[in-house]
C-alpha cells in the first residue's frame, strides 16, 4: 500500500498539492504516549452498557437514526449540568463524531471564502487544517513566553483582522495552558461589538473555547460552558475521547446559544451520528463516575511528571516544563536536537510527541508502568544524544 501516493493526472486542488494528511505517528510500540489518550480502558459496567444498547438497537439499524440525536443532546445537558455546574437545555448542544467534527461544522457554518479565523500560537495544529479545508484566511497572535494569552495582543489582531472565527483553547493544546475566566471575558466582551470582514453591520465574530481537555482541569476551576447563557457569541467545544476513555468512540459535542447550534445544523451531513455511535455515547453517559474513575489520578501524576522533569537536566541546563491542567506536559525548552531525543526514546520503546515551538516535546501521562518506562527512556535517551553531541564535537 503506497500511502502518501497522489498520481499526478488527479484533478486534487491546487492548494492541496505538496499537503499531507494530518496525524500522529502510529507506531507499534510497547508504550504510546503521543496522542493525549486516557490510557485506562472502559470499566466492565461501561462494555456491558454498551453491549446492551447496541443489541437494543441492532434490529432498527435498517432505519435512519434520529438525525438531531435528541436523547443524546439530553445527556450532554445532564453531564454539564453535574460535571461544570453549566444549565442548558437541549436547543444549546449538539454532537458530532469527535469535536474535530464539531470544529469543522464551525468553520464551515462561520468561516469560508473572504472569512478569517483567528487563534493564538502556539496552539492545536488542525485549527489552519480547518480553516484550509473551508476556505477561510488563518491568523495567529502570539502568547506570551509563558505560553499565557497575551488578551491585548489577541485584542488588537481581533480589531486588524476582524474574523468572524475567535478560536481559543483551555487547556491548550500543546502547552497544557489554562485560560483564565477574566481573559476569556474580556475578548468576549470585546467581540460582542467588533467587526466581521465583509459580513454586514452589526455581525460580529463568533468566540470558540475548545475544552478538549477541561475535566483534566484543577478542581475549582470553572468551565466557559458556566457563561454560555451570558454569551451568545460563545461556542465550548468539547469531547468523550480524552478523559471519559472513549477515543475509539469518537463523540465530540459544543455547548452554546441556540441560535449557534442552529447555524450548525444547516451545514451537518445528513444523518451525520449514527445510530450505534449515540448507543455508544449513551453507555458512556449510563456510567459517568466509570468513566472518570482515572482522572484525578492522572492529574496527580501529571503533577509528579512536572517535578520530576524539572529536576532533570540536559546539556547542563535543567528542562523546562509548561504549567499543564491538562493529561500532557510539554518540556525540555532548550532541546536544539529533539528530533534526536525523540528518536532514542522510540527506539527503548517509549512513543512521545514531537510538537509545539522549537526545543519542546510532549507527552501525554500514561499508566504508572508505563510513565516508569518513560522516566527511564528519557534519561537514557537524554544522556545518548549528549554522548553522540560530545563526539561530534570533538572529531
Amino acid at each position: 500500500m503506497n500511502e502518501g501516493m497522489i498520481p499526478a493526472d488527479l484533478p486534487l486542488r491546487n492548494d492541496l498539492i505538496s499537503e499531507e494528511p494530518y496525524g500522529a505517528p502510529q507506531i507499534d510500540v510497547p508504550v504510546c504516549l503521543n496522542v493525549n489518550e486516557n490510557p485506562y480502558p472502559p470499566s466492565h459496567a461501561v462494555v456491558r452498557s454498551i453491549e446492551k444498547r447496541i443489541r437494543e438497537i441492532a434490529p432498527t439499524l435498517n432505519r435512519y437514526p434520529d438525525r438531531e440525536h435528541m436523547e443524546l443532546r439530553q445527556a450532554f445537558v445532564d453531564y454539564l449540568a453535574k460535571e461544570s455546574q453549566a444549565s442548558l437545555t437541549t436547543d444549546q448542544v449538539w454532537g458530532a463524531n469527535g469535536s474535530n467534527e464539531i470544529m469543522l461544522q464551525i468553520f464551515q457554518a462561520f468561516g469560508g471564502p473572504g472569512r478569517a479565523a483567528l487563534g493564538c500560537d502556539p496552539t492545536y495544529s488542525m485549527y489552519p487544517e480547518y480553516a484550509r479545508d473551508t476556505f477561510t484566511q488563518w491568523h495567529t497572535a502570539p502568547r506570551n513566553a509563558d505560553f499565557t494569552l497575551d488578551v491585548d495582543r489577541t485584542i488588537e489582531a481581533i480589531r486588524a483582522i476582524e474574523p468572524s472565527i475567535v478560536m481559543l483553547t483551555s487547556p491548550n493544546n500543546p502547552t497544557g495552558t489554562a485560560l483564565p475566566m477574566t481573559d476569556l471575558k474580556r475578548i468576549l466582551d470585546f467581540c460582542q461589538n467588533a467587526r466581521v470582514a465583509g459580513a454586514a453591520d452589526g455581525v460580529h465574530p463568533i468566540v470558540v473555547v475548545d475544552e478538549a481537555y477541561i475535566e483534566f482541569r484543577d478542581p475549582g476551576t470553572p468551565s466557559a460552558a458556566t457563561l454560555v447563557n451570558t454569551y451568545a457569541n460563545l461556542a465550548v467545544s468539547r469531547t468523550m475521547s480524552k478523559a471519559f476513555a472513549f477515543a475509539g468512540a469518537r463523540v465530540g459535542y459544543v455547548a452554546a446559544s441556540a441560535g449557534i447550534i442552529n447555524c450548525l445544523r444547516i451545514v451537518r451531513m445528513p444523518y451525520h451520528l449514527s445510530a450505534v455511535t449515540q448507543a455508544t455515547a449513551l453507555a458512556g453517559f449510563d456510567h459517568t463516575d466509570d468513566q472518570l474513575a482515572q482522572v484525578g489520578h492522572l492529574r496527580e501524576l501529571r503533577e509528579q511528571t512536572a517535578q520530576w522533569l524539572r529536576e532533570q537536566t540536559y546539556k547542563g541546563e535543567p528542562l523546562e516544563v509548561a504549567p499543564s491542567q491538562s493529561n500532557f506536559l510539554m518540556f525540555g525548552g532548550h532541546f536544539d536536537d529533539r528530533g534526536m531525543i525523540f528518536d532514542e526514546m522510540l527506539r527503548r520503546g517509549v512513543l512521545i510527541r514531537v510538537v509545539g515551538p522549537d526545543g519542546w516535546l510532549r507527552v501525554c501521562m500514561g499508566t504508572d508502568d508505563e510513565m516508569a518506562r518513560f522516566r527511564e527512556a528519557l534519561t537514557a535517551s537524554m544522556r545518548a544524544v549528549e554522548e553522540q553531541t560530545n563526539q561530534a564535537n570533538q572529531q
